[in-house]
């Protein structure tokens, strides 16, 4: 070696040294993902980065879920700045159909997939489940533009928010699969990476072109930029390599998650019916209006998921374990109950500062609708434990038992907004979004308090002892019904089922049957369901 070597290899490392953090970090990752693209994939890569950082868990989700709440806020606030509140109520229209859009790439796949702790679908299954529904997505928000008959103007601002929520949908699913492996904090710093690119691209091309639409299309190349740098390389690398895809995981993956989309997708449509009757009846701006209000009220449910989201894995987990059901109910409670603070804590600092702050950052006075604020306060709480119920439910796999819930709102929501708004304007679709969420909200309370109790009554209806009545009545089904009973009992509840059957079948012929009330045929309904799909999960990990 030349005497000169050491002297040029020490240069180099001072120049390295000389970087910048930033520099430092993005041409380390840039080395990483090009070092496993040539040595023939992302997969299968050694993981840098540890698991089970419950600190980090936390603060990088609070990180990424805060930069992709504050994208649409402060998009509103920079349109009204530097177009105007007309063109900006375009936008927060946009935003609001966009978000809504969203929900049908996501399809509900996403607490589904978290708690899909035995990984009975591959992460394979997953991705292609995603794509579709992204597809469909894409074609549908056409379809409704054209189906609304909008203009250039709006059309083209629709279609560059559209491609940015279809970005953040197909996101959803390789973030999902970092929180699977408990590395949430990676999911969290891809989420905030892409929110803030994608607001400062749409901030940057607004102050140039002053043009909404080529700022709206801005945003969605930044986002789409995004995710092919940051959340599709560090997914592949940091989690282990997927099962190969199955057609028919796949489609077994859409019809668990069917309920789970139509409940996610009518809630949505419910939340943002107000908006949709505004836009027939009122000029853009009360959509702006509107939706200023509705930021600190979303503000509620943002900081409640920060808080529960990370624990949805954990209660997977609790619940699971028919021994921590108790444990698994103050859970939810001790989360109700925080939900119930933080509005109170909002509604106090909104009294304080609320209408000014909004005031100053809109360019518009507020102050004739403080009240306004706190109705939409107390609806943003209510907002937040509907969420955080059905992602119990989904957790508790009973996601189907909602829908109906959600088709009975739907119905208050096309008719209570649609009376409020054409007598009172934006008054009344603040009013209207109270009343249908606080409907919701018992209704989901109701179905939860079912569900528990059902659950209970098939536990007690398994473990009661038989007397006189349960002896003669057990044994004429066994004499009336051997075969039919029997074998199911044995397809479906394995051993002890096969067992059950076999003594129900063999004594006690010619008894008369008692017919079983609806309440024991649901319970042993709901017995068999949990059975079945316990061993099913257990098939598929081994």
């Amino acid at each position: 070696m030349s005497p000169q070597k050491p002297h040029i290899l020490e240069k180099l490392s001072k120049g390295e040294r000389r970087q910048g953090p930033i520099a430092r970090v993005a041409n380390r990752w840039f080395d990483r993902v090009m070092g496993a693209v040539k040595e023939g994939g992302l997969s299968g890569q050694d993981e840098e980065y540890a698991a089970h950082r419950t600190t980090r868990d936390f603060v990088w989700n609070t990180v990424g879920a805060t930069a992709w709440g504050v994208v649409f806020p402060a998009v509103t606030m920079i349109a009204t700045q530097l177009v105007g509140a007309e063109q900006a109520g375009m936008v927060s229209m946009a935003f609001a159909v966009g978000l809504l859009l969203m929900f049908l790439a996501n399809f509900g796949v996403r607490t589904y997939q978290i708690s899909d702790i035995d990984e009975a679908h591959s992460f394979n299954d997953y991705q292609i489940n995603r794509w579709i529904t992204c597809a469909i997505m894409v074609a549908v928000g056409i379809a409704y533009c054209n189906l609304r008959g909008y203009g250039a103007e709006m059309f083209n601002i629709c279609m560059g928010i559209f491609a940015y929520k279809m970005v953040d949908g197909l996101a959803d699913v390789y973030e999902g699969r970092l929180q699977q492996v408990d590395k949430l904090y990676l999911a969290g710093i891809s989420q905030a990476f892409r929110s803030i690119l994608a607001l400062l691209a749409f901030a940057v091309a607004l102050l140039i072109t002053r043009d909404a639409a080529v700022a709206s299309i801005a945003m969605a190349v930044a986002a789409a930029v995004s995710f092919v740098i940051i959340t599709y390389p560090l997914t592949l690398l940091e989690t282990p390599r997927s099962r190969r895809a199955s057609a028919s995981s796949i489609f077994v993956l859409f019809k668990n998650t069917a309920p789970l989309f139509v409940g996610l997708f009518l809630f949505n449509l419910i939340d943002s019916m107000p908006k949709f009757v505004m836009e027939g009846a009122l000029s853009y701006d009360n959509q702006l209006f509107y939706n200023a209000l509705y930021f600190p009220a979303q503000s509620i449910l943002i900081t409640a998921q920060l808080v529960y989201k990370p624990l949805l894995v954990r209660m997977a987990g609790v619940w699971q374990d028919n021994s921590k059901h108790r444990q698994f109910d103050m859970i939810s409670v001790g989360i109700l109950l925080f939900v119930v603070a933080l509005t109170a804590g909002f509604l106090v600092v909104m009294a304080w500062v609320g209408v000014p702050l909004l005031s100053f950052l809109y360019g518009i006075d507020f102050e004739p609708m403080r009240n306004l604020l706190y109705v939409m306060i107390v609806a943003g709480g209510v907002t937040a434990a509907i969420d955080f119920l059905y992602q119990v439910i989904t957790v508790m796999r009973r996601q189907r038992d909602v829908t109906t819930l959600y088709v009975v709102t739907f119905g208050f929501s096309l008719l209570i907004p649609l009376l409020l708004v054409s007598f009172t304007g934006l008054p009344g679709a603040v009013l209207s979004y109270l009343i249908v969420m606080s409907i919701l909200l018992v209704l989901l309370v109701w179905e939860y308090f079912r569900i528990r109790r059902d659950l209970a009554q098939g536990r007690r209806v398994v473990n009661e002892p038989a007397g006189p009545l349960h002896s003669a009545a057990d044994a004429g089904a066994g004499a009336g019904s051997g075969a039919g009973v029997g074998s199911d009992a044995a397809a479906g509840l394995g051993a002890e089922g096969a067992a059950n059957a076999g003594a129900g079948s063999g004594s006690g012929a010619g008894r008369t049957r008692r017919s079983p009330r609806p309440s024991e045929v649901r319970a042993e309904r709901l017995r068999r369901e949990e059975v079945m799909n316990r061993r099913v999960t257990n098939r598929r990990s081994r």
